[in-house]
């Protein structure tokens, strides 16, 4: 191992771009960031010397966050996941087994990753790294786009990304207005795992005031328990949310001719509702997009008066 990291650290040292053997220099972005800066990231007091010009990104989320804050020109490699934007950079980097050296062949002057234990590989190499780890709550999404804004000297631009954020979300769940408690069930994939309302996405339809089903089942406190078709039929709940339906190719007429499931309400009246998988696993700004299917779905029958 420390004969491949100081093979790695000769190539870094030989290659353009790494941040090793120079000194910290005040530079400005075009937003107006004056560098260097210090980000708190999950992985410490991350200090960026100057404006990132290559950067990789090996998460999904943060691909969408880099872009959708103006920094995607300085973004020179992404992960296999990262498939939004579709000009992102995408290669065969892996953000859950990396390799340090193929990751310091791009020669990264700033790398972002879910993963914590690519830190010290990567410090070793004198690498910057950037952890962010996977939101539990939506504030982490705004603090993470936050953090990106700094880091890559687009904090004007990302500033304005959560105000919009922010409003969006507000606009969509006070235009819900539902006196009866409904209940859901978000699939996972077709063996019926779910995500309760103490994951990133429960929390999500909980600013609907939307019920869990998945919380009762989940003993072990883990947030995704696997639940059984029975135990989905007996809750019956109003609404079924598909996040299946590219991985698994789920749908509502799938779902319909599963044994049983023509007794649940969500199937009866039509309640079932496809949704993107991707958009419903990340915490980046798409989040909006999923939280306006699901309040169209909920707002359907309540304008129809049901």
């Amino acid at each position: 191992m420390k004969r491949r990291l100081l093979g790695v650290f000769i190539f870094c040292l030989m290659a353009t771009g790494c941040t090793g053997g120079t000194k910290p220099e005040s530079t400005n972005s075009p937003s107006g960031t004056r560098f260097p800066v210090t980000v708190n990231a999950a992985n410490g007091e991350v200090e960026i010397r100057s404006r990132p010009k290559r950067i990789v990104s090996l998460s999904p989320t943060a691909t969408e966050m880099l872009f959708a804050i103006g920094a995607g020109e300085q973004v020179v490699a992404v992960d296999e996941f990262s498939n939004f934007p579709t000009e992102a950079p995408k290669t065969d980097l892996s953000g859950f087994t990396p390799n340090v050296e193929a990751i310091v062949a791009h020669r990264p002057d700033l790398v972002v990753t879910e993963n914590a234990s690519l830190d010290a590989a990567l410090k070793a190499v004198e690498v910057t790294v950037m952890v962010q780890p996977t939101g539990r709550k939506i504030e982490d999404s705004y603090r993470q786009i936050e953090q990106l804004g700094v880091a890559s000297g687009n904090a004007s631009k990302a500033g304005a990304l959560v105000s919009r954020m922010k409003s969006d979300i507000r606009e969509l769940v006070q235009s819900v207005r539902s006196e009866k408690r409904l209940t859901y069930y978000h699939e996972l994939d077709q063996t019926y795992y779910s995500a309760t309302s103490q994951t990133f996405i429960g929390q999500i339809y909980a600013l609907l005031g939307l019920e869990n089903i998945a919380d009762e089942a989940d003993t072990e406190g883990g947030g995704f328990p696997q639940l059984s078709a029975e135990y989905i039929i007996k809750a019956n709940p109003d609404f079924i949310f598909l996040a299946d339906t590219k991985c698994c190719g789920q749908s509502a007429e799938t779902v319909a001719a599963r044994p049983g499931w023509n007794q649940i309400k969500a199937v009866q009246q039509n309640q079932v509702v496809s949704l993107d998988d991707d958009t419903a696993s990340r915490w980046g700004p798409r989040v909006v997009d999923f939280l306006r299917t699901v309040t169209e779905a909920v707002r359907a029958p309540a304008m129809a008066g049901t």
